[in-house]
């Protein structure tokens, strides 16, 4: 199904604004948590430079994106992987009212996700320094990734944090459907492709189960 890009700043602010109809407050912890991803991104490499001037199309929207497939506002975990810059999860922690997990190894890019997460307020977030196949597992209502790793790869790290009523939201670019189709079968009949609200060439795979163990290296 095709969906209407979001080609400008402009349209990217009205799009959240009508999508999730944000409060003052929120819009203030947006704004604020551009200005600290810019600022940090001059320290270590981010997000690419070349993205700044079109920050709400290519980071906040398309972060924001995920939610729309996911609604169940206030209800179950949400496990981001490998997040990095805060992308998504930190755009979505500000946006609704989930609990959320940010995953990540180095310690410069946790100690900036807590400093926003501290700044802005959000206590809804918990940041986890560790490799993922280290951590604790919990029961996910929601997993998502942005540039973590291979499908096949993230697949298997993050299975046991799996149920039965999991959602998965993980953009995977241009290269979406040909992983997907590199997956053992059981796997790839879990999943649809979305198309990007953000650029004509990226696609999202969504998908609902738990990932059983039994299943690796089945065709």
């Amino acid at each position: 199904m095709s969906v209407e890009l979001l080609a400008s700043e402009d349209a990217a602010r009205a799009w959240i604004g009508e999508t999730f109809a944000p409060t003052a407050g929120q819009w203030k912890q947006l704004e604020r948590f551009v200005d600290l991803l810019i600022a940090e991104s001059g320290r270590q490499n981010l997000i690419a430079s070349s993205t700044i001037p079109t920050m709400w199309v290519r980071h906040i929207a398309d972060s924001a994106q995920l939610s729309s497939f996911d609604t169940r506002d206030g209800e179950g975990l949400w496990i981001d992987l490998g997040s990095g810059a805060g992308l998504p999860g930190l755009v979505i922690a500000i946006l609704s009212s989930r609990p959320m997990l940010l995953v990540e190894s180095r310690k410069r890019r946790c100690d900036f996700l807590r400093t926003v997460a501290a700044e802005l307020g959000l206590a809804n977030v918990e940041v986890v320094e560790a490799p993922l196949e280290r951590i604790e597992t919990r029961s996910a209502a929601t997993i998502s990734a942005r540039a973590f790793a291979p499908l096949d790869k993230l697949l298997d790290l993050s299975a046991r944090f799996s149920t039965e009523s999991t959602r998965w939201l993980l953009p995977k670019g241009r290269n979406a459907v040909k992983e997907l189709a590199l997956l053992p079968q059981p796997w790839q009949r879990m999943f649809h492709v979305e198309q990007s609200r953000t650029d004509a060439e990226s696609q999202i795979l969504v998908g609902s189960g738990k990932i059983a163990a039994k299943q690796r290296g089945k065709r």
